[in-house]
């Protein structure tokens, strides 16, 4: 079939990604300066590394003949388009990436971007985050987004601050135990 009547996606990548990794609109991408660096590693592994070989696959693949039958052209080729398509989304997140040196906030007992923050809940459970860009997100390691609901309200709070917020199950309420400020790797 013709690609003129197959619909594929050369348009914004934004549309694919899950909602913990989109931006509201008008609002600035902030990122650690760990983070930005690890995007900027991605993006030259990809183009400096991945990509050539396989370019290389796929062109080998093609000098065989029949490339209907051949898988090694047609999973190549699938794997050069998300590639190219990770290469675009990574290029616009780090163009309009605002690193932020969590280091370098001036009124360290506030939270802010890139504050660790220590929190009990009603029953006394005890959890440490870390304030961070969408791109670094990693409820695993303690590392929420800033622009999740917790963060959200945490964000201008001081040690020893009482908040209540909408969390996705529900209104919950939270104690501030501790703020401090540290590189995050």
């Amino acid at each position: 079939m013709n690609k003129a009547f197959v619909r594929e996606s050369d348009g914004d990548d934004e549309e694919d990604l899950p909602p913990t990794l989109k931006l509201p609109s008008g609002t600035r991408n902030y990122i650690t300066p760990a983070g930005h660096a690890r995007l900027k590693d991605e993006l030259e592994h990809l183009v400096k590394r991945e990509r050539p070989h396989v370019v290389e696959v796929v062109a080998w693949a093609a000098s065989n003949g029949d490339r209907s039958e051949n898988g090694d052209y047609i999973y190549g080729k699938r794997r050069l388009r998300e590639i190219d398509r990770r290469i675009r989304f990574l290029t616009k997140r780090i163009e309009s990436a605002e690193v932020v040196d969590p280091l370098r906030q001036g009124n360290n007992d506030q939270i802010f971007f890139g504050a660790r923050v220590t929190i009990a809940d009603a029953d006394g459970v005890e959890n440490t985050y870390i304030i961070v860009g969408v791109d670094e997100t990693d409820v695993a390691k303690g590392r929420i987004s800033w622009i999740s609901p917790l963060a959200r309200a945490l964000l201008k709070s001081r040690e020893g601050d009482s908040i209540r917020f909408q969390s996705p199950v529900g209104i919950r309420e939270i104690d501030i135990l501790e703020v401090s400020y540290e590189v995050i790797g």
